[in-house]
């Protein structure tokens, strides 16, 4: 779906809303808040486990 490149042209500029209620949080500390998740806890063992088996194999 195209859209009209005019369309959002009166707000496409505007500065972006500061928060009032409280101030925002640095990037580093924002960055940090990730930094600790690990989706795959243990793939990678689990990958070194499965090369190792591979390569006894082999021999």
């Amino acid at each position: 779906m195209k859209q009209n490149k005019g369309q959002y042209e009166d707000i496409l500029y505007l500065p972006h809303p500061e928060p009032v209620t409280h101030p925002r949080m640095p990037l580093r500390d924002r960055a940090a808040q990730f930094a600790p998740f690990a989706a795959l806890t243990g793939h990678g063992a689990a990958i070194e486990e499965t090369r190792k088996l591979h390569e006894r194999q082999q021999e």
